[in-house]
């Protein structure tokens, strides 16, 4: 008796409950017949909500992994990939929502897919860019402060960005480096291993002058000027002997490297009155031109 009445219990259950709920999910607008036949219902509407909002947490999780090493300033660089990211993921969530309603959504991609193309080859490089950005954020290749030189041009870089990089040229220009340019490109780094960068100031001086005095001379100007460090020691090269003049080269370590020019033109008056006090001369290029007058 006592199983019959379970059994009924059940079945009310069953038809009356479960019945009411499906009936009203399946609530809604119901348009066609067949396999052309569209249905938006309560039930397909509540599917979507949900997978959004699983959507949602799943990226903001994948987000926090992702960036839970990160300096908050960096955290922020990656708010505008993961708000894209987030966009293309709801598209196919609709997307797939609108073919479970039976909507063909194959005519819609195939209908979009020119536009698609030229969208990806028209943001090609700006991906590139974006893609760019995230490696140096990642693995610190790129610094604020660091000195590069990009196309010729030195700059103290003062901001990264996702799609560039921002740096201050030595006449106080800002110089706007895409970052495919740190992927695809040369750059000179001066500041990507230590601070410490090593100089020189070339000079030539006349022949049959004393080299260990100009030696002597350059070796106390370096000491002597203020910027250059003491250790590592400066040093002096005699480089070559040029067709009009003997070739030295004094070198020596500073960390400044963005002020360089200032130090090494400096050393270049200081050199210029050693030389000039000790009677050593630098020469200027000379040609000898012989005339021959042939008679007739």
């Amino acid at each position: 008796m006592q199983e019959a009445d379970t059994t009924e219990i059940k079945e009310i259950f069953k038809e009356d409950v479960l019945g009411s709920i499906q009936d009203f999910l399946n609530w809604g607008i119901h348009l066609g017949e067949g396999e052309d036949s569209i249905h938006i219902t309560i039930g397909l509407l509540l599917l979507l909500v949900l997978a959004f909002m699983a959507t949602s947490f799943v990226l903001k999780w994948f987000r926090r992994l992702f960036t839970r090493k990160m300096d908050q300033e960096d955290k922020n660089k990656f708010i505008s990939i993961f708000k894209f990211i987030k966009y293309v993921v709801y598209v196919i969530v609709i997307l797939l929502t609108m073919s479970a309603a039976g909507i063909n959504v194959t005519v819609i991609l195939t209908a979009s897919a020119a536009l698609f193309v030229g969208l990806g080859l028209a943001l090609q490089e700006l991906f590139q860019d974006i893609i760019g950005g995230v490696f140096i954020i990642v693995d610190k290749s790129l610094r604020v402060g660091d000195i590069v030189e990009v196309n010729g041009k030195v700059g103290k870089v003062f901001e990264i960005k996702l799609r560039t990089t921002r740096a201050l040229t030595r006449d106080d220009k800002v110089i706007v480096i895409p970052n495919h340019k740190f992927i695809s490109d040369i750059i000179y780094n001066y500041t990507q291993n230590h601070k410490t960068t090593r100089e020189k100031v070339s000079v030539g001086v006349a022949y049959g002058s004393d080299v260990q005095l100009v030696t002597s001379l350059l070796e106390q100007v370096v000491n002597n000027q203020k910027g250059i460090l003491k250790n590592p020691k400066p040093f002096v090269i005699f480089e070559d002997f040029g067709d009009s003049a003997l070739l030295f080269s004094v070198n020596f370590y500073i960390t400044d490297s963005f002020s360089d020019p200032r130090i090494k033109s400096n050393v270049r008056y200081a050199i210029d009155a050693a030389f000039r006090e000790h009677h050593i001369s630098i020469p200027f290029p000379q040609r000898d031109v012989h005339l021959f007058h042939s008679k007739k």
